[in-house]
């Protein structure tokens, strides 16, 4: 019968990381982090749904003879903000799960 009381209490503390989980992954969505690259000429914005949400270019970069030197900078901007994104979400998650990993969770 002991082992049934610890069953109980366990699946409850389960329930309960559920619904804050459920919780934070709501207020995640609202979240964002930013990155910049190039000294602050281009600056990415990422959501906790690990999605980029705003992505800005001061027209002082925009060279037409180095298109790429743009392109890199906005994909460097990019990467870094989503790698933000993931470590916020990550960092959230683990004070829900008290560091429990729990593979495919996020």
């Amino acid at each position: 019968m002991r082992n049934m009381g610890n069953m109980n209490k366990m699946m409850k503390q389960v329930q309960k990381m559920q619904k804050n989980m459920a919780k934070l992954q709501e207020e995640l969505k609202e979240k964002t982090v930013e990155a910049t690259a190039g000294g602050g000429v281009v600056k990415a914005i990422a959501s906790g749904r690990k999605q980029l949400v705003k992505i800005e270019i001061s027209p002082e970069v925009v060279d037409p003879d180095d298109i790429e030197m743009l392109q890199d900078l906005v994909l460097a901007a990019a990467n870094e903000a989503l790698q933000k994104a993931e470590d916020m979400v990550a960092t959230e998650m683990e004070k829900v799960t008290g560091g429990i990993n729990i593979p495919g969770l996020y």
